[in-house]
């Protein structure tokens, strides 16, 4: 059995099992989730809220950003409070001050610490018993209890509305006046905020930790992190080394192969560029508008974290509040990647098989006038929804979710799976006459054919869950999406096209180049599916979770320790042959992907991916700066990499501005560098000693993300993304000079379709 059959076997074994796994997953979640009462019943009989209050109250929060204004259970924006954190420290300290008055007739504050320790304890035995009764489904709290939630409901419908009393607070939130506007929604938002708090606390039948591992930490109601989480971190670092010792093992083993002859001339210009072909230019002058769009957004964004309310003075957020610009920036980075890399599709399809299908160029159009009109109708009804426009029966489907990444309505969902659906039809017609014929090639073809039906089809993950699907199965499935969806085939889809392109180019053997991808998408997704689960810890899930994510998510790192090499070995072709400069820039980005995927990636992802580190990060400014610098370091940079390998095909002969690409290139790596030490990362290590010192809640708080020093760090912000928006507009003038007034700078190779266009 050859060695590319064994590979083969092994990836379809290990998918097997993985996906296996993760659906056994799923299923104890569902039966392990916190439950949603029918009723919260006081012990006196006292209706305080129903399933149905709670039901509503999701749904207005979905509807004014849900994710994009604070956070639910870790997961969302960072500005405003994570408000299971916040909820559930205001109501211990209502608690607290109503016992406090009651048996010593003094706030809690002003007692002695040994009188504050004795109800301390008083308060957890109360707060973190499991109240609810399977056979009645109804749950029963103290009066005491439904008192200090009293306390704490209207806290919140002042701060969602309109008191003038809580226009600061809601101004170092970036929560515009009227977040919600009709009182009755409010009332309900509590009662869903209540219940994210309350699964975060009452502990699970039979077990001493709460439905979300005592997470958040607060050691006034006894959230502490449970011993499991020590024991699956030190696991995991074990997991780390233990597989970047066999990768390192079996890179020994190989030996390093010489160049093959080269071309005299560059083989891609040889390929006869089709008329679908040239249609994708058009999904490439859509990347860079919503890229544009999306760092302009990115702006206005972290600037209302200093202002609040208002842009230099002018009171935006009357028209475009925190929730939805975030919402769009977020949004836009997953779009104009993910157009990018269809564009990619598209354009490499045909120059594969040399197979151009009839109508294909029709399809192409049509593909991208949907995508036009999905980023539209996604956007208005957003707006239309956090400005509280639209309504709650309708906003499921045509406004806003409330789902970091996958905010669309339903409707706008649906809409972009079956544009997916029609783009896996345009590329897999064109892929399949090369699967069929065979060569060298035939197992990255499939490879590629695989994986653009994987991008199909496992969007659809996001269409799993319902308006009122229990939020712990939404997370589970939203994840999915977010994880591998966008991080799992995406990257096996573009490891395909760099390797097809690296061997078109006559730079890699084909023999070599299939087992390298076949064994890198292997080792790949050993780690990436099960790795999903890291970001289930603390949402309501079992405990499983924890030992499953934090084993798997650990291997997710061990390709990473060696991309130095695989970066040094792409810089070595870009000066293989004279030839190859004309593709040294599009060369430098994947050098720039390699580079990212190990600092990014792996470096300040795995900072956050084992459990005890994550029960204290999650949430803070260490998340984003792990997100920035992953999505944009990695599958931006490699969007753009792509983009210009297919501009180089759809412009052969124009003369490249060598200038603007080298700038485009240094600013935006240089920028990012900047975003990254000089804000996110200070940012989040002083939110992690003060999650430490004081509990979570703080960390998230007015009090600390007010001060004078976190305020600097957000204006240190400026400079890097200056000098990162400086790259994004070079970018946007080489791609534009393309087209308007070029210059031809290459002649044509002899008997190449390029020659006979000239």
């Amino acid at each position: 059995m050859s060695i590319e059959r064994k590979l083969w076997l092994g990836l379809i074994a290990l998918l097997t099992v993985s996906f296996a796994v993760l659906l056994w997953v799923g299923t104890e979640i569902h039966r392990q989730m916190p439950p949603v009462p029918e009723q919260v019943v006081t012990t006196e009989g006292s209706v305080v809220y129903t399933r149905a209050d709670i039901e509503t109250g999701r749904q207005v929060w979905q509807s004014m950003g849900g994710h994009q204004l604070g956070s639910i259970w870790g997961h969302g924006s960072y500005v405003a409070p994570d408000w299971t954190a916040d909820w559930l420290h205001r109501e211990a300290i209502a608690w607290l001050d109503i016992e406090a008055r009651r048996t010593h007739e003094r706030d809690y504050a002003d007692l002695l610490p040994e009188q504050q320790a004795a109800l301390q304890v008083r308060l957890q035995s109360e707060i973190r018993q499991n109240g609810y009764e399977a056979s009645t489904s109804n749950l029963i709290i103290s009066a005491q209890r439904a008192q200090a939630m009293n306390v704490v409901a209207e806290h919140y419908i002042a701060l969602f509305g309109d008191d003038p009393q809580m226009l600061d607070l809601r101004r170092a939130y970036a929560m515009k006046n009227g977040t919600v506007k009709e009182a009755e929604h409010r009332r309900a938002l509590n009662a869903f905020i209540w219940w994210t708090a309350w699964s975060a606390v009452t502990e699970r039948p039979g077990q001493a930790i709460s439905f979300t591992a005592n997470w958040p930490y607060e050691p006034l109601v006894g959230n502490e992190p449970a011993p499991n989480l020590l024991m699956w971190t030190v696991f995991s670092v074990l997991f780390l080394i233990a597989g970047i010792a066999l990768l390192g093992w079996y890179n020994a083993r190989q030996k390093e192969e010489d160049l093959p002859p080269l071309p005299k001339i560059d083989p891609l210009s040889t390929i006869t560029v089709t008329p679908s072909m040239k249609a994708t230019a058009k999904y490439f002058w859509v990347v860079i508008a919503l890229f544009l769009t999306q760092i302009l957004l990115g702006a206005l964004t972290a600037h209302y974290q200093v202002e609040g309310h208002d842009f230099y003075g002018i009171a935006l957020s009357e028209f475009l509040p925190y929730s939805l610009t975030r919402t769009w920036h977020t949004q836009l980075a997953v779009l104009w990647i993910a157009t990018a890399w269809l564009g990619m599709g598209l354009y490499i399809g045909p120059a594969i098989s040399g197979h151009e299908p009839k109508f294909q160029r029709l399809g192409v159009n049509v593909l991208w006038v949907c995508l036009i009109i999905i980023v539209v109708g996604s956007f208005a009804g957003q707006w239309f929804a956090v400005m509280q426009k639209m309504g709650l029966a309708h906003n499921f489907w045509f406004g806003h979710q409330g789902w970091e990444y996958v905010d669309l309505g339903r409707f706008w969902q649906w809409f972009l799976f079956l544009g997916l659906g029609i783009w896996l039809f345009l590329v897999g017609r064109t892929l399949v006459p090369a699967i069929r014929r065979g060569g060298e090639h035939k197992s990255i073809t499939l490879l590629l054919f695989l994986s653009t039906v994987a991008i199909g089809l496992f969007y659809g993950a996001g269409l799993m869950y319902g308006e009122k699907t229990h939020l712990s199965m939404v997370e589970y499935w939203r994840w999915w999406v977010v994880h591998l969806w966008v991080e799992g085939f995406f990257e096996v889809f573009a490891t395909a096209v760099i390797a097809f392109l690296f061997t078109k180019l006559g730079l890699v053997r084909a023999k070599l180049a299939t087992t390298a991808v076949l064994f890198a998408t292997i080792v790949f997704m050993a780690g990436g599916v099960l790795g999903t689960l890291h970001h289930l810890y603390f949402t309501g899930t079992p405990t499983a979770v924890i030992a499953i994510g934090a084993s798997f998510s650990a291997l997710e790192v061990v390709p990473l320790a060696f991309l130095g090499f695989e970066a040094h070995h792409t810089y070595k072709l870009a000066s293989a042959t004279p030839w190859m400069r004309r593709y040294h820039w599009p060369i430098m980005f994947f050098v720039a992907v390699a580079f990212w995927n190990l600092v990014g990636a792996g470096l300040f992802g795995f900072l956050i991916n084992p459990p005890l580190p994550l029960y204290y990060m999650q949430g803070l400014n260490l998340t984003p700066l792990h997100g920035h610098t992953a999505l944009f370091g990695v599958y931006g940079m490699l969007g753009i990499g792509l983009m210009l390998f297919c501009l180089r095909g759809i412009k052969p002969l124009v003369a490249w501005n060598e200038g603007a690409l080298k700038t485009a290139f240094w600013a935006l790596n240089v920028g990012l560098v900047g975003m990254a030490l000089f804000t996110l990362l200070p940012m989040g290590i002083i939110q992690l000693a003060a999650a430490i010192e004081h509990g979570y809640w703080y960390a998230r708080s007015a009090d600390l993300m007010q001060q004078p020093i976190i305020q600097m760090l957000v204006w240190m912000r400026v400079p890097g993304d200056t000098v990162f928006s400086v790259g994004a507009v070079a970018l946007a003038w080489f791609t534009l000079r393309l087209w308007i007034k070029p210059k031809q700078a290459f002649a044509a190779p002899k008997g190449s379709e390029a020659e006979a266009r000239v």
